[in-house]
């Protein structure tokens, strides 16, 4: 069973990514024979990186407790969901962190992003800045993806689709990333098995 984690990168009071994350949980309800996981970055407060070497350098040796909860969280997932909000043309600061503080446990796996905005630009820009971090941490940044602009008149506080055709794109992105995800899976066990 393929194990998904959704990251929601927003830790702000009052967020939009809560509509957007109960909204796309509940359409990853159909697929059967995959583990997905919420990963509310409110659950794992961490500080700007400040290890004394790089998280590559460090090679899992994190000395924070919640680096090392996060690491191990994220050394569990196949693949992932970023939920991404725009913040100044770019992801919220804490989403940055959250992958900065990590390097191995992000390699060779598929991501696919879901991105928010109260505007028109439904979180393009950050989406696309975030695909070149993806490239950096050796994961497989891919190119369906969800945008959601005016997210207020798109869906409720309670993740219900109250006018638009966002359950129609889950399939589409979801296929890509089953196929990269089973695919990545697979040549990760045999590099580790040869």
């Amino acid at each position: 069973m393929l194990k998904i984690g959704v990251i929601l990168g927003s830790i702000r009071e009052i967020r939009r990514g809560a509509r957007v994350a109960k909204w796309l949980m509940g359409q990853l309800k159909q697929y059967k024979d995959i583990d997905v996981e919420l990963l509310d970055l409110r659950d794992y407060p961490l500080p700007f990186y400040n290890e004394n070497n790089s998280p590559e350098g460090l090679k899992g040796k994190y000395s924070n407790k919640i680096a090392k909860k996060w690491a191990a969280k994220i050394g569990e997932k196949d693949g992932f969901i970023f939920i991404v909000s725009e913040y100044n043309h770019g992801p919220t600061a804490v989403l940055k962190n959250a992958l900065d503080w990590l390097y191995y446990e992000w390699n060779r796996k598929a991501v696919s992003f879901v991105s928010y905005a109260t505007g028109l630009g439904a979180g393009i820009r950050a989406v696309e800045q975030l695909r070149g971090i993806a490239v950096e941490l050796e994961m497989a940044p891919l190119q369906k993806a969800i945008h959601i602009g005016q997210v207020l008149d798109i869906l409720d506080e309670d993740g219900n689709v109250l006018k638009s055709h966002v359950n129609d794109r889950v399939a589409n992105m979801m296929q890509e990333l089953l196929w990269w995800t089973k695919t990545l899976k697979a040549a990760r066990e045999k590099t580790k098995n040869d």
